[in-house]
């Protein structure tokens, strides 16, 4: 794949509905402010995303996979299900999200209710999506990109003409650190997948400028929009926006379009993830039972509590990948040992990253959670590596007799 092709891979990604939903929760600091906000936070969190799949594109493996690098074989499997788990979250919740603008439109437009239908049709579609295959998919998703662009920029006509925007007076409560933190998840929430398709880049810098430039453009994109929609109208919710620009039926392509073309990553790498476990079983095939999982949940769970979830994800995975990267940028390792089973110090350091997390963001500090929690379990981690060199578990050597 180049760089056109990630650029558009990602930039796709990025246009979604949870993008500008997250957007509108920087509301109350006003639109300078939390501007000022999204783009220093996807800074930040677009070069952390990139590192990761730069990582993938050296080693050619998944981005799961790389952790055996850090915590060994076992600890992989730990964090193979900790990333199911959160990729089925993050496709039920796109379903839900996606489902629900659908439902709204229809409800508005022909008085059609009918949420688990939707529900339904936007997960077949991303099953089908999968089922594509890689060459399918690039030549898929380019004429989804394109569409979804000049849509977004209808969007975008929709909430910037509106000169309020800019005077209105901040209301509610959020600190810049707060938003900064919002900002910044977002893309560390891809940061578990990035490598599963980075891995396939024809040149290192290929993937990671173009994974950079695609993300970091759309993501911007959608959180500006939901900043502005949340500011002038008091909801951020795309369907709201679409039906006052009297898009009509357009509307549900956009919303239907934007869903699949975010959410098919989700399920497709939560199928990848599963290889960890089963080996023997095909992505595709693992994948395409991810997506069928993630719409029963839609379908049966009525998710909520979003904000929460971004959090839990961040706690996650930002001390997992500040071992990880620090271990290949900083002390060398970027090879996996295939006797090591367990490396517990990793583990550990990683654990103790995670009770951070929740402690900065009590803190709320201007720089957010995610950076500094990063900062210093990364420090920890080079620091403890040469007195913990024997809390490891390995494999016991054969016996050639």
């Amino acid at each position: 794949m180049t760089s056109i092709n990630y650029m558009l891979l990602w930039f796709g990604a990025a246009v979604s509905i949870a993008e500008i939903i997250t957007g509108g929760l920087l509301a109350p600091l006003g639109f300078a402010k939390g501007a000022t906000a999204i783009v220093l936070g996807h800074l930040v969190g677009t070069t952390i995303l990139v590192l990761g799949g730069i990582i993938g594109s050296q080693t050619k493996l998944p981005a799961i996979m790389t952790t055996r690098i850090s915590f060994g074989i076992y600890g992989s499997y730990l964090f193979a299900a900790l990333n199911i788990m959160q990729l089925i979250g993050w496709t039920a919740v796109m379903i839900v999200a996606g489902g629900r603008s659908v439902n709204q439109i229809t409800k508005m437009v022909w008085s059609f209710d009918n949420m688990t239908l939707w529900s339904l049709v936007i997960g077949a579609l991303i099953f089908l999506w999968i089922a594509a295959g890689n060459d399918g998919l690039k030549k898929i998703n380019s004429a989804a990109v394109a569409l979804l662009f000049v849509l977004t920029v209808v969007l975008s006509g929709v909430v910037f003409t509106d000169s309020s925007l800019f005077t209105k007076q901040p209301a509610g409560d959020m600190s810049f650190g707060g938003a900064l933190e919002l900002s910044v998840i977002m893309p560390l929430s891809w940061l578990p997948l990035i490598a599963d398709y980075t891995r396939f880049a024809r040149k290192t810098s290929e993937g990671a400028w173009g994974s950079w430039i695609g993300y970091f453009a759309g993501s911007c994109w959608m959180y500006l929009i939901g900043l502005g929609a949340a500011i002038v109208t008091g909801d951020s919710d795309p369907a709201a926006m679409m039906l006052a620009a009297n898009l009509g039926l357009a509307a549900l392509g956009i919303v239907v379009l934007s869903t699949v073309t975010t959410t098919f990553l989700d399920a497709y790498s939560a199928g990848v993830s599963c290889t960890n476990l089963l080996p023997d079983v095909s992505e595709r095939k693992l994948a395409l039972a991810m997506a069928v999982v993630g719409t029963a949940l839609a379908i049966v769970i009525n998710i909520e509590q979003y904000e929460s979830f971004l959090y839990a994800i961040g706690s996650v995975f930002a001390p997992l990948f500040a071992v990880l990267l620090t271990d290949y940028f900083f002390l060398g390792r970027q090879q996996a040992d295939a006797r090591l089973l367990v490396n517990w110090g990793a583990v550990i350091v990683w654990a103790v990253g995670v009770v951070m997390y929740y402690q900065f963001v009590k803190l709320d500090l201007v720089v957010g959670a995610t950076v500094p929690v990063m900062v210093v379990t990364g420090v920890i981690y080079a620091v403890s590596a040469r007195f913990m060199v024997g809390w490891k578990s390995v494999k016991a050597a054969k016996v050639v007799s």
